[in-house]
């Protein structure tokens, strides 16, 4: 959630500021801007009524002490007085409330503000590579795409999830499923080596959570809800590992505190009908690692740096080429302020695929989930900055594996951190 103060600082700036993320937020910021003076206009109202309605109260008790009678005409109609005006107050509160709860609902769907580095620009076409890593591998035959690879070494079913669930599940069998468990561990594993404290978060979380981190209710046709109860299946393990703290205040001590988690995670892809439907690369379900920060606002932009850097290290150590993208403001996540993507190389697509998202929200996330934090030296708390990004998606990095690493012989090298995890060297 942005803060309401931009609104009446500088609306011109904050629309000049979104718009440059490719959208019109013209008329939704001046209609909050019209919500926003309502609501101070009837709390303005509510105050001077109040105390209008005191000071009657004192009135009617001066003249019963000075000897009036509590049922003469005088009390009788300053009381009269003081009902209308409780009346008042009553229908007052309730307007405040009204426009209170319409006001957060629209800033809510507004997104976070880009960070005044971020290049802007239109889509993906316009985002800056930063960094290339590892040499891309070359083949003396002809190669396969990562599906007909594991089809053909029995990893993987995409006919019988179909007929468990629906299109776009897959079952892993086999080498297929204790690699993606090793995958799993070794990232978790790698995380915990560089201080990450690993957590176990539901997988159903409710409205609430979901609005803590900005799905909702911009994006609640992406997710899956229960049918009788608040709660959703989470897209993300973004979402209950940055909710772990919400409404709390955090010590300055305590920060920055760093989580990592594996979670499924589900999605409809709404409006992604028709891409990537071959594969490991766009399902319904997925594994994924991911980390989750929250630091001081002066220490976020070294955490961001450090995030990609231990995303980055997941790729270099399983030897898979990727490159990073920074975001511009047209391709950034609803929630970021800053956005890096890493992209893994993909050879039967000839081509780099994101992998993972690592995002710097600012206070965006803190202010929705109410995030705080208090130095031990100061009476005020103050909204932490929260991050977020893949550690990796581990099914994408399951694809990469079985494209750059597949042989003439149709087996498939493991990866040199995985043979422990998986106690083979070829999948055959």
């Amino acid at each position: 959630m942005l803060d309401p103060k931009l609104l009446r600082d500088n609306p011109a700036e904050l629309i000049r500021r979104l718009n440059t993320r490719g959208d019109d937020f013209t008329q939704s910021i001046e209609a909050l801007v019209v919500l926003d003076v309502q609501r101070r206009e009837t709390q303005t109202e509510f105050n001077r009524t109040q105390a209008t309605s005191n000071q009657i109260g004192k009135q009617v008790g001066e003249l019963v002490r000075k000897g009036a009678s509590a049922d003469g005409p005088e009390v009788q109609a300053l009381r009269q007085q003081g009902n209308d005006l409780k009346a008042s107050l009553a229908m007052l509160q309730e307007k405040d409330r009204d426009l209170e709860e319409k006001f957060k609902i629209e800033l809510l769907k507004l997104p976070n503000l880009p960070n005044p580095s971020v290049t802007v620009g239109k889509d993906e076409n316009e985002n800056l590579e930063v960094a290339v890593w590892g040499e891309l591998p070359t083949f003396d035959f002809e190669i396969q795409d990562h599906y007909d690879i594991g089809l053909r070494l029995g990893l993987f079913n995409f006919e019988r999830a179909t007929r468990v669930a629906q299109s776009r599940f897959v079952t892993l069998i086999g080498d297929g499923a204790a690699l993606e468990r090793a995958l799993i561990s070794f990232m978790l594993d790698r995380h915990r080596n560089h201080g990450y404290i690993e957590v176990m978060p539901p997988y159903l979380v409710n409205s609430a959570s979901l609005t803590g981190t900005g799905q909702l209710p911009k994006f609640a046709e992406d997710g899956f809800k229960c049918a009788d109860d608040d709660l959703w299946l989470i897209p993300t393990a973004e979402v209950p590992v940055t909710n772990l703290y919400r409404d709390e205040i955090l010590k300055a001590s305590e920060l920055p505190i760093r989580h990592c988690a594996f979670t499924p995670c589900f999605r409809r892809e709404a409006g992604s009908y028709g891409r990537d439907t071959r594969g490991l690369i766009r399902l319904h379900q997925f594994h994924k690692v991911e980390m989750v920060k929250f630091c001081r606002p002066e220490d976020s932009e070294a955490e961001h740096q450090s995030l990609v850097a231990d995303a980055a290290d997941i790729l270099q150590q399983l030897e898979l080429p990727y490159r990073v993208l920074e975001l511009c403001t047209g391709d950034m996540g609803f929630a970021a302020a800053r956005c890096y993507d890493l992209e893994v190389w993909l050879p039967a697509q000839n081509r780099y695929r994101e992998i993972s998202s690592c995002s710097n929200c600012g206070d965006f996330q803190a202010r929705s989930a109410n995030l705080r934090f208090k130095e031990a030296d100061k009476k005020g708390t103050e909204y932490l900055h929260t991050l977020n990004g893949s550690g990796l998606a581990v099914g994408r990095t399951f694809a990469a594996i079985l494209e750059n690493y597949q042989n003439a012989d149709g087996s498939v090298t493991v990866p040199k951190v995985l043979r422990s995890y998986l106690g083979k060297e070829q999948i055959t």
